[in-house]
């Protein structure tokens, strides 16, 4: 992993996410690029400079949000962009090269009862850049216990895995897999991939409505210090891809959740 995306929202607490960022990137030797987006249609005439002038602006509030954190020798760079979230997103990893995504879960949402608030949601669901979401309070440390959960052991490309790889030897994480049949499961779903095979401690095999229920069973026996999911149709979050937000009712954890995918070609 090289370069990490921070989107900063207008969260007060986004000094945070960014030092947690931070401490992860020096652990991997990785650059932290910190992101704001803005929307601003310019016109001709008094109107033509406002969208520079908000440019401006944008990168004065994320200077400030970086002077409050222990850069850690990281180098951090900032990137602004003119346009919606998640086409900015899309153009900054054109440009860069983005390798993994950490943001908190709720982002600037200040509904209690979302786990995914709006903003936060976009980004995880409607981009292919693998993502880690960090509860906010959650102070960075290594990783000993990785709990992967999924409901079909089928890897269409093997470098989906390649952050959870990344981490798994860099902390030497223990790895234990949790593949959850669900309602309609085939027998395909439950052939697990080779390389998924390869990285795991142990595999468990439970059967549960929802693949988040099944987490949930397992969830104190194995007492993850990451969850680790699979961004994907079938996936996961499963029906609650449709939808930007995600209720604490449907989905909830108290540690950092690894969303795994692979960019689209």
């Amino acid at each position: 992993m090289i370069n990490i995306l921070v989107p900063i929202g207008t969260s007060p607490n986004a000094n945070e996410t960014l030092q947690y960022a931070v401490e992860f990137a020096a652990d991997f030797s990785a650059r932290v690029y910190v992101m704001e987006v803005f929307n601003v249609s310019a016109k001709a005439g008094s109107l033509a400079n406002i969208s520079e002038k908000v440019a401006k602006s944008g990168k004065e509030r994320l200077k400030g949000v970086i002077n409050q954190v222990d850069a850690k020798n990281v180098e951090i760079k900032i990137a602004t962009y003119n346009g919606d979230l998640v086409d900015g997103i899309k153009q900054i990893d054109k440009e860069l090269g983005i390798d993994i995504i950490i943001l908190a879960p709720r982002s600037n949402d200040i509904q209690e009862g979302l786990y995914l608030g709006h903003t936060s949601g976009r980004i995880v669901k409607r981009t292919d850049i693998p993502a880690l979401m960090v509860p906010k309070g959650t102070k960075y440390k290594p990783f000993k216990n990785i709990l992967v959960a999924f409901k079909s052991g089928v890897l269409k490309r093997n470098r989906i895995l390649e952050p959870l790889v990344a981490i798994q030897k860099k902390h030497d994480a223990n790895v234990d897999l949790l593949l959850v049949k669900t309602p309609g499961y085939t027998d395909d779903d439950l052939k697990v991939n080779t390389a998924l095979m390869d990285l795991c401690s142990k595999l468990t095999i439970t059967e549960n409505p929802t693949t988040y229920l099944g987490v949930m069973e397992h969830f104190q026996s194995k007492q993850p210090e990451l969850l680790g999911v699979f961004r994907r149709k079938r996936g996961f979050f499963k029906n609650m891809w449709e939808k930007n937000t995600v209720l604490k009712s449907e989905f909830s954890v108290p540690i950092p959740v690894l969303v795994l995918s692979v960019k689209k070609d």
